[in-house]
């Protein structure tokens, strides 16, 4: 039996990689430039093959950078900075928003009307002003640190049975919240704003006066609620009218033009996918069979619960106020209930 012998051949190599050669492709020119351009590209270099081209090796890719111990990765879609330690996610920034995702400890959020909890070491806390690309790493240092109630926290401060706060005026700024006055059909009214809770009349940067209405004191419709968490207690601006930068009055207005960015489009069907939501997100629904497809309710999303669905907070008529239970309508946004089959977009603020 008979040794195998290689064919005789050339050896082309460096950077400890090769090619082998046959002798008689070697004599070829085209061959023999195209397997030097190759070998210039595997060496990071670049290389004109024959038909003129410009060969080039893809650039190595870059480690994330290092602040002040801390490494920083950029995602896209939405464009984003992850910050982490080294060996766990510590926030992320979002292009465009003031939301910002922290790990923080944990924490349950329950309420009676549904045995689902939120358990979550997800801290929601907002920028002074949008975030640009470039992480500040001493209001991380601090928001990092800071045990007061954040985004989701402040949410929970309205639902039924929570205890009332005041400001240094004596203003109740939170507490158990209705959704409006009691009509005789059994229904609650529409309309109940943030200043309607606080009982003030409230005087908007373009001049607008907008006087409490008396029998909504200590109430807070859906878009309500949303303007008194991030506006009035988050700092967000506030705005009756259609102004940039500001929370509009209306659930369908918050879609279209409140701060921040569109996680998900509104296209007039349930999205496919949640996968790029986050806690603290806006959450809006077409739920109102009487206004066509306008956008009609909006909620703020918690995350994940105990039994594995994506659970948001509203207020709603049927619950007089804000509420993460079941009442008429489960506050998820996964299978066939009310809210999961009229969910239609997101925005981060």
């Amino acid at each position: 039996m008979g040794r195998w012998m290689p064919r005789p051949g050339i050896m082309l190599g460096g950077l400890g990689m090769g090619v082998i050669v046959r002798r008689a492709s070697w004599t070829n020119r085209a061959v023999r430039a195209a397997i030097v351009a190759a070998l210039l590209v595997m060496a990071g270099g670049s290389a004109i093959v024959p038909n003129g081209a410009v060969v080039s090796a893809a650039p190595p890719p870059t480690a994330p950078p290092i602040v002040g111990g801390l490494r920083i990765s950029r995602l896209s879609s939405p464009g984003r900075s992850v910050v982490s330690d080294g060996s766990a996610w510590v926030a992320t920034f979002t292009d465009g928003s003031r939301t910002v995702s922290l790990a923080g400890p944990g924490r349950t959020f329950a309420e009676a009307s549904t045995p689902d909890r939120v358990v979550t070491q997800t801290w929601v806390r907002l920028l002074p002003a949008a975030f640009r690309g470039t992480v500040d790493t001493a209001w991380l240092a601090r928001a990092r640190a800071d045990r007061s109630a954040d985004v989701l926290a402040t949410a929970f401060q309205y639902v039924s049975g929570a205890p009332s706060l005041r400001d240094a005026f004596g203003v109740q700024v939170a507490g158990d919240a209705s959704y409006g006055p009691l009509l005789a059909d059994g229904s609650r009214q529409e309309g109940s704003d943030f200043s309607d809770y606080l009982g003030v009349t409230w005087t908007y940067p373009d001049g607008a006066l907008d006087p409490p209405e008396v029998d909504q004191f200590l109430a807070l419709d859906c878009s309500g609620f949303v303007r008194m968490v991030f506006g009035y207690r988050g700092g967000v601006a506030i705005s009756l009218r259609l102004v940039a930068g500001a929370i509009p009055r209306r659930a369908f207005e918050q879609a279209a033009s409140a701060p921040g960015i569109i996680v998900i489009t509104n296209r007039g069907v349930v999205p496919t996918s949640r996968t790029l939501m986050a806690a603290g997100d806006l959450v809006f629904f077409d739920a109102s069979t009487d206004d066509g497809s306008q956008l009609d309710h909006v909620g703020i999303f918690l995350g994940r619960d105990t039994a594995g669905h994506d659970r948001f907070i509203s207020s709603r008529k049927t619950a007089d106020g804000p509420t993460m239970g079941d009442l008429a309508g489960r506050s998820v946004l996964d299978g066939t209930g009310l809210y999961a089959r009229s969910f239609r977009a997101a925005r981060r603020i």
